[in-house]
């Protein structure tokens, strides 16, 4: 019998190890603004509470809570096989605020820093995991997945020899995805200059 695939499709949720419940909560709902779901007990451990809460896409980011448990807000370390950060997605206008509202709880943070196709902030949860605020640089066009045009943009930028995506990959991503996707009355669909030039 051949081979097949367990086809996955998107991230189901994430549990992360917390410090006691009210703090998870004030981090999780009080500053990163995810709504606070339901709790119950952690099934595997009832000395464990189970917290869920929404980061924005009707997934779920779990945390197992404990009342005896300590914050220690020291970096984890992060051998091979282990999580490095965890990347949350947030509007540009948030991200433009993100430097202010850290700074006015004293939380130490770096960044923004240039990835090419996203803006990165950096700063620990309450326990030491990094956490990233991430701000795409593009909008896809209507229909089409942030994924769709990143491999269109890697595509782009290889066969142009750059290390990394840069806006003008993203740009013309978009510009090719549109022109596949969406059917046009003209023959012609190349680049023009409409503006008659002086002579």
């Amino acid at each position: 019998m051949a081979m097949r695939k367990i086809q996955v499709q998107g991230v189901h949720h994430i549990t992360l190890m917390g410090a006691d419940r009210q703090t998870s909560i004030d981090f999780w709902e009080g500053l990163l603004g995810m709504p606070f779901l339901f709790e119950q007990p952690n099934l595997d451990n009832p000395d464990d509470s189970h917290l869920y809460f929404d980061p924005g896409d009707g997934r779920l980011i779990t945390i197992f809570t404990s009342e005896s448990r300590e914050v220690d807000g020291r970096r984890l370390d992060t051998p091979a096989g282990q999580v490095h950060h965890l990347a949350f997605n947030v509007s540009r206008a948030s991200f433009l605020q993100a430097e202010e509202r850290l700074t006015e709880r004293g939380i130490r943070y770096t960044g923004p820093k240039d990835r090419g196709f996203m803006d990165s902030i950096y700063f620990k949860d309450p326990m030491g995991q990094l956490i990233e605020l991430a701000s795409y640089r593009f909008e896809p066009p209507e229909g089409v997945r942030h994924a769709e045009v990143m491999i269109e943009a890697h595509r782009i930028r290889t066969a142009r020899g750059a290390s990394h995506i840069e806006p003008i990959d993203l740009a013309d991503a978009i510009e090719a995805i549109v022109a596949r996707r969406q059917d046009s009355l003209s023959a012609d669909r190349r680049p023009r200059d409409p503006y008659p030039k002086k002579k």
